[in-house]
């Protein structure tokens, strides 16, 4: 019998943070975050402020489905080589170098525009901002993945979703600042500005290795069937049959070869890990104002206490995952937001009380941020290098979609049962959660210890 490695040390946990890999996370999460809310609520505060009715405003939300449905097109990001930009900068860092330029022409386009009598052009040029975002998201995590070790991926999901926070700010916060003290068509010509970061970040760091597509084809056993059983026919139709085998199929096949009968419970299991935080999340908001609180207070306590427990929670989950593995973290995050939505309903019946509220931010948040930066490491194990983004772009898809649909019936039952059995209600969806990853966590081939850490 093998003698165990010693545990890895906090200082090695600590160190990590170090990793150039997990630096660059810091910036390209920057790059991701600071477009989402350019076309969400703060395009949505432009356009009131400039007069355009409500309902008109409403239909804009639209926009946000093409973040839910990326997957549809991430085979293509994931093999499909850009002319001129993958042969110079690769392919992760050429889709990312093509996804931040649409998102700077929509960003200028919307500069140029006073919303009163363009919505159309508004609507486009929004579109084509969220488009180039979730495209630059699915190069990202490919990026990320193909980057470093498994042992890393936590650390980077960290700093990535600091990143992100700091892109949301800048978008949010930042934007509206810009836009009170000159106007929102500089406000936006500055946003596109700061997609340089992302740029000189993707200019500065190198592409990950990676297998060229002609070498990856070449091992898959149903691309060579296919060739073998198309012989005579027009070489374009076997090259397109041969790509679209290995784009589309390949990655679902591959991850139930791998993993056999289990792959539908980790798949459950991805679909309900966060079904108890995104489905409470929709009434959250109208919780504080129906209790008397008002927008400052609320805005104040969010962003104060929010940002930074998220931000804790975050380096904290990289941090713990590096020295124990991500098995048992699992288990804890899922544990973590079940309970931490317990507050809400302490919340609901104690009412208007500004000490239970901040309780009840810093706890959801630091349990949000401690559960994504390990499951963002998980999914990362999970995804196998030769589909990085399509398997990923798939995994994160399934995570969010059961709890946004839930989320859309907890208006119904906070007006039927209330606020306070509404959140003891979205606390029970997570016990699934919490039973599954206590069997995720034990199962070696689905989360292996990381090196260093004994078993």
């Amino acid at each position: 019998m093998p003698t165990p490695k010693p545990q890895r040390s906090w200082r090695d946990a600590f160190a990590v943070y170090w990793h150039a890999p997990v630096i660059t996370m810091l910036f390209l999460g920057f790059s991701a975050g600071l477009p989402f809310l350019l076309v969400f609520s703060t395009l949505s505060a432009w356009l009131r402020s400039d007069g355009v009715e409500v309902a008109a405003i409403g239909f804009f939300a639209w926009v946000g489905m093409l973040y839910s449905i990326k997957f549809f097109w991430a085979p293509i990001v994931d093999r499909l080589a850009l002319p001129v930009l993958t042969h110079t900068f690769g392919q992760r860092r050429g889709w990312m170098l093509l996804a931040q330029a649409l998102m700077v022409t929509g960003l200028v386009g919307l500069a140029s525009l006073e919303p009163q009598g363009n919505l159309g052009w508004v609507a486009i040029f929004a579109l084509l901002v969220a488009f180039g975002s979730a495209t630059q998201d699915i190069a990202i995590d490919a990026f990320r993945i193909e980057s470093a070790d498994n042992d890393v991926q936590a650390a980077m999901a960290s700093t990535y979703i600091i990143g992100y926070r700091a892109g949301l700010l800048a978008a949010g916060a930042g934007a509206l600042f810009v836009a009170a003290a000159t106007s929102w068509n500089i406000a936006y010509l500055c946003m596109a500005a700061l997609i340089g970061v992302g740029v000189i970040t993707v200019l500065v760091r190198p592409e990950p290795p990676r297998n060229s597509l002609t070498i990856q084809l070449a091992h898959e056993p149903k691309v060579r069937a296919f060739l073998r059983a198309s012989k005579g026919k027009p070489r374009w139709l076997r090259r397109l049959g041969a790509w679209s085998i290995g784009a589309i199929i390949c990655p679902f096949s591959d991850f139930f070869r791998r993993y056999g009968i289990k792959a539908l419970w980790v798949l459950v299991f991805i679909a309900v890990f966060r079904i108890s935080d995104l489905a409470m999340a929709s009434m959250a908001n109208p919780l504080y104002i129906d209790l008397g609180f008002s927008l400052a207070t609320i805005a104040n306590v969010t962003n104060i206490f929010g940002i930074a427990m998220s931000i804790t929670g975050g380096i904290l989950g990289g941090l713990l995952v590096a020295r124990y593995g991500i098995g048992p973290l699992l288990i804890l995050g899922s544990v973590m937001v079940m309970l931490t939505n317990l507050l809400f309903a302490v919340l609901a019946l104690m009412g208007n009380q500004l000490p239970m509220l901040v309780i009840t931010i810093i706890g959801d948040n630091l349990a949000n941020g401690l559960a994504s930066a390990v499951f963002i490491a998980f999914l990362s194990s999970l995804t196998s290098r030769a589909y990085t983004a399509t398997q990923y772009a798939l995994f994160s898809s399934l995570m969010t979609l059961p709890g946004k649909f839930i989320s859309g019936f907890g208006g119904i039952m906070v007006t039927s049962q209330g606020y306070a059995s509404f959140f003891v209600a979205a606390a029970l969806l997570g016990l699934p959660a919490v039973a599954l990853a206590v069997w995720v966590s034990r199962d070696k081939q689905l989360v292996p210890a990381p090196k260093g850490v004994s078993t």
